[in-house]
């Protein structure tokens, strides 16, 4: 289905809870945030049913999220399920990778297709600052695990000034050996993000053209996102960029966002959302067909990242959904 401008939307980015096992400072606070009760948050068979209502209206492409999924029981079982629906192609998974190895085997029999893996750091201090917890281990086994299964993964880096900013050649080499994808995203104003200053990915790319000389251009598709990649001579990965703060990509646009208490989002900048848990509850499905219809219809131009004041959304991004 296209949405007002014409743009295809065909990708879907469903966050199945609003909890996480890492207290990450540009997400919520050490202490953490009142998390939503169960009975608010969409069970796994109606997140299946609305998927199906999505399939019927052109969404092909998955991306499950959180908070962190994978802390929520069944999260496979929800992609086997997501992976049989007529009109899905793919099923894929953002998740910090604290849980990613013991749960690897399940998600992979249960078809996942790729995995994108949060990894903001490889110095074992600054990772238990950054996130409040002294899991990097696990997150690197997580990530060994993952490419030993030969699943397709990209690592995403938020870097901060001052914090995390001369880490990004040792984050880049991951690309070295590893037939993966390391994208640096921007940090973007949404909730405690609004606190740190992040790093512009032409920063990042002309220190890396300092570093290797000129980069040639990868061409290939790498996902579903708006992300620009270029390729290290000698390396088997790639190196990616989403400058959602200083190269506008809304024009390209497919994507939604389904929150885990069942809003549909058509664009993170702002507060609009369309509510289909009680329709979903009430057995109204054609009313969710509606409400989605009319989301898609209602997809903003563009984003106001660079506007501050124009920005209407007000909640944490793990209410949103990564």
């Amino acid at each position: 289905m296209q949405d007002g401008l014409g743009r295809t939307i065909d990708y879907l980015r469903i966050s199945i809870t609003d909890r996480c096992n890492l207290r990450c400072k540009y997400c919520m606070p050490e202490e953490g945030v009142p998390w939503r009760d169960m009975k608010e948050i969409l069970t796994y068979e109606e997140i299946e049913t609305f998927c199906r209502i999505g399939a019927e209206l052109g969404i092909s492409k998955i991306k499950v999220t959180g908070g962190e999924p994978l802390v929520r029981k069944g999260c496979p079982g929800l992609i086997r399920k997501l992976k049989e629906i007529p009109g899905i192609r793919e099923v894929t998974m953002t998740t910090n990778g604290v849980l990613l190895e013991e749960y690897l085997d399940d998600l992979c029999h249960a078809g996942l297709d790729a995995v994108n893996i949060s990894l903001d750091t490889l110095c074992p201090e600054v990772y238990e600052s950054l996130t409040g917890r002294p899991y990097l281990f696990k997150v690197q086994k997580g990530l060994e695990a993952a490419l030993s299964q030969g699943l397709k993964v990209k690592v995403n880096v938020v870097l901060q000034e001052g914090i995390n900013d001369g880490e990004w050649k040792n984050l880049t080499e991951l690309a070295k050996d590893a037939p993966l994808d390391v994208r640096f995203i921007e940090l973007m104003p949404i909730g405690y993000g609004k606190r740190g200053k992040g790093i512009a990915g032409d920063e990042i790319l002309k220190k890396l053209t300092q570093d290797f000389g000129p980069l040639k251009e990868d061409v290939e598709i790498h996902g579903n996102g708006p992300a620009r990649y270029v390729r290290i001579p000698g390396y088997k990965g790639s190196v990616g960029f989403i400058s959602a703060m200083h190269v506008k990509f809304c024009d390209s646009c497919n994507r939604l966002r389904l929150t885990s208490t069942g809003e549909i989002k058509p664009c993170l900048c702002y507060g609009e959302s369309f509510p289909i848990r009680e329709l979903l509850r009430t057995g109204d499905l054609e009313g969710v067909r509606e409400i989605l219809k009319e989301a898609i219809l209602k997809k903003p131009a563009e984003h106001c990242f660079t506007e501050l004041e124009k920005i209407t959304e007000t909640k944490r991004m793990t209410e949103i959904g990564g």
